[in-house]
């Protein structure tokens, strides 16, 4: 079994995806962005140890609004089908940075061979 931990949209240096400023310094932030970043960021993590996104069995994702539910699901299904894996949706009241909309941590089942 792979475990990993929860996972946001944050890239390497740093910045996070799906979350920009204008030269006022308005801020936006983006659901489908961030939901697509942190499934890509899952499956780098994956392939460090063999599997991929197909090997996943069980996500648990936090949304801090559950009013982007529906931009989030809509990215997820461009993932994951009906089939599977099982998935719990909770909102929280906040996670570790303020520009971040969504974690999610994932169960995958390493194949043998």
């Amino acid at each position: 079994m792979v475990f990993v931990s929860g996972t946001s949209s944050r890239r390497p240096d740093n910045t996070i995806a799906g979350a920009d400023a204008d030269e006022l310094g308005t801020t936006r932030l983006d659901i489908k962005v961030q939901t697509e970043a942190v499934l890509e960021n899952i499956n780098v993590i994956l392939k460090e140890v063999g599997c991929d996104l197909d090997d996943v069995v069980q996500v648990t994702t936090f949304l801090v609004n559950m009013n982007d539910f529906g931009g989030y699901n809509e990215v997820y299904g461009l993932y994951f089908d009906e089939t599977g894996p099982a998935r719990t949706t909770v909102a929280v009241h906040q996670l570790p940075h303020p520009h971040l909309l969504i974690e999610i941590q994932a169960i995958a089942i390493k194949r043998a061979g």
